[in-house]
Order: structure tokens, then sequence, then C-alpha cells
């Protein structure tokens, strides 16, 4: 199609399929799930709440200059390292917005009252991002000869696109993060203190910087081969790694409440992981397998009627039997309902269940936003949740729908749940690293039998201690929200 960008050449020597546009955007793709680690830092969520202290924000921005020096400083060596005017000319504009990105942060923090050449030096953290930056420009980094011996023409252009493959996840990232941020405020709020911070990372203006800092990567790289794209890749990688370190190191006053947080020592600190199972560490609810498998296992039709008794290969008889030859036999709870019919039953308690959800939830919601935290409002309506699973549990218990199941089908059914895609690999990290991490694991699931969940995770990933449990499966389901 006219006008659009070709996939990269080498991109087949990096395993890359040609439907991705340019090595920037496989670069994004591939690691973006990574910004799940910036955007839930706690920095980040009271910056956007509108919370964050100012002499947070300050110190943060004095530290961000730290980088924009450690960008102008690559620039000019990118520059030099260039092989034509377009190229120079395209370098040389980057490096003046970021010159004027640092003249807007001295004039934005002068409204403040703070004055960024008396604040301090760059911390340990920043130096991490800004020394990794100018090492990488230098040359001076694992994969490339003695930076004295680069001198040949292609020599200098692999290293202008090293340099710039380590300074695009920068910019792309705080093009996301502006989005994102701007997404989550009302359009008609005007006294946020932040809004011109992240208005300014959501802009068009912002974007185009950050799209034309790509395109000059895609340009540079044009002739790597596929181990020099490599080396883009992982430089790439590096430095959107230490970005987020630096976003996840800045300081905070108050108490955050995020999902994911900056590591904490290990010697000063005990973590305790929890995950859930089901739907999180799942791809469907593991109720419906174990229920499917229960209707499956169960008989086509009733054969329990008069003219069939189910006789026990043992049955039972009284020790002075009126009538021998009719044995007494007992009833069979398992054959009682035939297939079609505990599917009938499934499907009425998962329908009554969605409607009485989606009713509870609605009831427990506030009806208007709430401005301050409600601890005691969030636990009656906790309370009122459980209520609701510990009702909807019981049916499932008295419709008698898992009653046949054994350890053994549990297993099986285990076995063929399908896991979220990176699940496995999280845990086995985590297993690999527990003591240097000091942490205990856990996974949680409102399911009753943990043999389900040992199942599930059973190529080789013991990381779920075994508790006792039933030999059979008809107890109880765990009266917890799901």
């Amino acid at each position: 199609m006219e006008g659009q960008k070709q996939p990269h050449p080498n991109f087949s020597a990096m395993g890359v399929g040609q439907n991705v546009e340019g090595l920037p955007s496989q670069l994004w793709i591939k690691f973006q799930k990574q910004s799940v680690f910036a955007e839930f830092t706690p920095f980040i969520v009271s910056l956007a709440s509108g919370r964050l202290e100012l002499e947070t924000f300050c110190k943060y921005i004095a530290q961000d200059v730290y980088f924009l020096r450690a960008f102008v400083q690559a620039y000019d060596m990118a520059e030099d390292c260039a092989d034509d005017d377009d190229a120079k000319a395209g370098i040389c504009y980057l490096r003046n917005w970021a010159l004027e990105e640092m003249k807007m942060y001295d004039l934005s923090m002068k409204e403040w009252g703070v004055d960024l050449a008396k604040e301090s030096s760059p911390n340990p953290v920043t130096l991490k991002y800004t020394d990794f930056l100018v090492a990488t420009a230098s040359g001076k980094f694992e994969g490339v000869k003695d930076p004295a011996k680069i001198a040949t023409p292609f020599e200098k252009i692999k290293l202008a696109a090293y340099t710039l493959g380590a300074m695009t996840p920068c910019m792309r990232l705080y093009a996301f993060l502006g989005k994102k941020l701007q997404s989550c405020l009302d359009p008609a709020e005007t006294s946020h203190p932040y809004k011109k911070w992240i208005d300014g990372y959501a802009s068009e203006s912002f974007e185009a910087v950050a799209v034309q800092t790509e395109e000059m990567l895609d340009k540079l790289s044009i002739s790597l081969t596929g181990e020099e794209l490599k080396v883009v890749e992982r430089l790439y990688h590096q430095a959107l790694n230490l970005l987020i370190e630096f976003l996840s190191a800045q300081p905070i006053v108050h108490r955050t409440v995020v999902p994911f947080a900056r590591m904490q020592e290990p010697a000063e600190r005990h973590l305790v992981i929890f995950s859930d199972f089901d739907l999180t560490c799942t791809r469907f609810d593991s109720s419906a397998i174990l229920a499917e498998i229960s209707i499956l296992i169960a008989p086509k039709a009733n054969p329990s009627g008069p003219e069939n008794p189910i006789v026990p290969e043992n049955p039972i008889v009284p020790e002075n039997p009126i009538a021998p030859e009719n044995p007494i036999v007992p009833e069979n709870p398992i054959a009682r309902k035939s297939s079609a019919d505990l599917r009938n039953s499934w499907d009425v308690i998962s329908r009554q269940y969605t409607e009485e959800h989606e009713q509870c939830i609605e009831s427990i919601m506030p009806s208007e936003i709430v401005e301050t935290f409600n601890h005691k409002g969030l636990c009656k309506a906790l309370e009122r949740f459980s209520d609701f699973e510990k009702q909807a549990n019981a049916r499932v218990i008295e419709s008698g729908v898992l009653k046949g199941l054994d350890l053994e089908g549990i297993k099986r059914a285990g076995e063929r749940l399908l896991l979220q895609d990176g699940c496995v690999g999280f845990f086995q990290q985590l297993v690999k690293k527990k003591e240097e991490l000091n942490a205990d694991i856990h996974i949680l699931s409102y399911c009753w039998c943990g043999d389900l969940i040992r199942s599930a995770f059973s190529s080789g990933n013991n990381f779920i201690k075994r508790e006792q449990r039933p030999k059979k499966a008809t107890n109880k389901l765990q009266d917890s929200p799901r």
C-alpha cells in the first residue's frame, strides 16, 4: 500500500513475522507487557490521582533533567556517527527537542518556586540509566569492539543505531503513560495539579517526537544483520527496565495501594505472594470444567426406575431377612440424575448466578463518586458479596451436579485446564528465585480441591505445597468470594 512502511528486511533473522511495520514497533509489541510495572508504580498512581506531594514531583523533575542531559549528550554522539545529512538533521532535531524540554522544565519549576539548579545530584537509580546510555553511545558495552577501533562509516552507523535503541523505549513509554493517565481524568477537570504534565506526554506533539525517534532507529538499523538487531533488542529491553526502575524508585510519603510495586530488599522484607487461580491463572472457570466432566460421566438416561434397580456387587442383607430373595439395595445418589438432567440443572445454576451476580454488584456499588476511602462501607459490601457466594455455592451442593467426581477425574480436569499466557513461566521464575527473594507463594481458589490446582501445574512445576484433602470431591465449596 502506498505510504505504508515496509517490514524491516532482517526481521526474519530475529524470528519476527513479516506483518510488523518496523523494528521499534516490533520491539514495543514484544515488551509492552512490562509497561504495567511502570503504570502501577506508587509514583504514577499517586500522580494520576492528584495526591502526589509537590515535593516528590519536584524531586522527580530534578532527576528527570539528568535523563534529558544524557539524551542531549547521546544525540550529539549519535549525530557524529550518522552518515548522511538527513540522518544528521533528524538527530539534531531530537537533540534540540531535549534542550527545549529542559527549558520548559525549568520554567515550570520556577512557577512552583523551585530552582532546579539548586537541586541535588543524580541519585543511584538515575545514574544507572544515564551511565548506561552514555556508555552505549560511546560503544563501551558488551558485544561491541573497542571504541577506539570504530572507524568505518558502517561501524559508526551501527553505533548510532545502538544509541537510538537505548533511547527509543523511554519516548514510547512516556507517550503510553501520558495517554493512559489522560484517559483516567475527567475532561472537565481543571484543578488537577499535574494535568499539564499528563497532557504534555499525551499530546500529539510528543507523540510526533516519539514517532520520529522510532523512525530514526528504523532508518539507522536498516542495514544491520540479525545478530546486530538482537543487540538493539537487548539494549531496548535494558533501557525499558531501567526506566521502570527509575519510576519505581521515586519516594512516596503517603501509603499507596497498588497491584505492583518495586522489589524490596530480601534481607529486610519477607514477601508473601498471592495469586487467584480461576480466570487469573486459567482462561476458563474451573467449576465449569468440573461440571462438564460430571455431566459426561453421568448415565445418558435414568436407569434407577423400578424395572432396572441398581444392585451393588455386595448387597447388604439383614441378619434375619424376611425375604432373602429380595436383598436391601442402598440408594445410589450418583445415579439419581441423568446427564441431561445434570446439564439442565447446571445451566439453570449458571444463569441464576450470572443474573444475581450482576444484581449484587449493582446493589453494593455506590451511586455517587466516593471522595474518601470508606473502610466500613467496603467491609459491609464484601460481607454482602460473601453471603451471595455462600448462597450460590449452596445451590451447587444441593443440586448434586458435582457428585460422582473422584480424585482421578479431578486431576484429569486440571491437566486439561488452559492457563493464561506467561502464567507458568511467571511461577517458574518465582520458584527459581524463591530463596533469593525470601518469598512464599500461595495460589487461591474458591474451588475446594487443591488437587485440581496441582494437576493444572503438573508439568514439572512443583511449587504448590500438598495439603491433606478428602479422597472424594463431594464435600463443599469454600465460602469465599470468587
